[in-house]
């Protein structure tokens, strides 16, 4: 089982209204949300931890994990609010204002936590969550806990608006880093990450000496290239398609990478750290068909298996 651990949010969508005014129409969202949604969609084995509001935006948010075949049996039931993202869509581009203080998901402790099954061979953290403390602090326990024994994907995913402790928070993302077997990251994470001057080939190879086996880079339009321990590097360029916008397309990139490497029976540390260049293109081309068909329809509304050709 793969274990998804971070945010549930709900996305304030703008809609027109019959009278034409801009209205909001929530959306269940958030980066892990959406990544494990899309794992359940495309037949993963995916259950998701978070602390989940019992207020009516986290039962819809509970709701529609199960309809795409998420467990959720490891949610922790919380009193507070759900966060909420209210979404501006500029040229298909999304961005967001947050709604996130005393959250049941940034309120999250490491006291909370739940012993993690056997059934969970691997963990996927990212967005948020590893920003907004006390939560990100319990996920970098969980993380600590769990990286031993089973494989870990992370994306930061990083948002600088919700970073209030830079140094605090660069200091706990190089130990998820230097711990983690898969990190994604785009150009802006790389330029956040590492913030000295340098090409991204050589923040790129920092990552790698960090720890990882493998690291992705995801470059909107332009594909993604996938580096590995063994000094490879494979590029894959993104599928063409007619853009209605971009909310999940990263999320669900990931879902399909992580999909591809549980089908190959590849989410494990040893097979990670010698995995071929054929088998990382294989991968990253699964997760760009993914996020293409995502990215041409509204809202993050990942696919499910049977649309995925081959």
């Amino acid at each position: 089982m793969l274990l998804c651990c971070g945010e549930a949010l709900i996305d304030m969508i703008p809609t027109p209204t019959l009278n034409g005014a801009m209205g909001f129409v929530p959306h269940s969202g958030g980066a892990i949300f959406n990544t494990a949604i899309a794992l359940g969609r495309l037949g993963v084995s995916t259950a998701m931890l978070t602390a989940m509001s019992t207020d009516l935006f986290g039962q819809q948010l509970t709701a529609d994990l199960r309809a795409s075949n998420v467990d959720t049996s490891l949610l922790i039931p919380c009193d507070r609010p759900t966060t909420l993202a209210f979404v501006t869509l500029v040229d298909t581009h999304a961005s967001y204002s947050f709604f996130d203080e005393n959250s049941a998901g940034r309120m999250l402790a490491a006291a909370d936590l739940p012993p993690l099954p056997e059934a969970v061979t691997a963990l996927y953290f990212g967005g948020i969550s590893l920003a907004c403390e006390p939560g990100a602090d319990a996920y970098a326990t969980l993380l600590q806990g769990a990286a031993p024994r089973r494989v870990v994907m992370l994306d930061p995913n990083i948002r600088p608006g919700f970073i209030t402790a830079p140094m605090a928070y660069r200091k706990r993302l190089a130990r998820m880093i230097a711990q983690a077997d898969i990190v994604k990251v785009s150009d802006e994470d790389l330029g956040w990450i590492y913030p000295d001057a340098g090409t991204v080939e050589d923040k790129v190879a920092r990552l790698l000496r960090a720890g990882p086996s493998v690291v992705v880079l995801t470059r909107g339009g332009d594909g993604a290239v996938g580096y590995f321990a063994s000094a490879g590097r494979v590029e894959v360029p993104a599928r063409r398609v007619d853009v209605v916008d971009t909310v999940g397309a990263g999320d669900t990139f990931n879902a399909g990478f992580l999909a591809r490497l549980s089908q190959l029976g590849l989410l494990e540390k040893a097979a990670l750290a010698g995995i071929s260049g054929e088998t990382m293109r294989d991968a990253l081309a699964y997760g760009a068909d993914v996020a293409a068909i995502t990215v041409s329809r509204a809202g993050a509304n990942p696919p499910w298996h049977q649309e995925i050709s081959g």
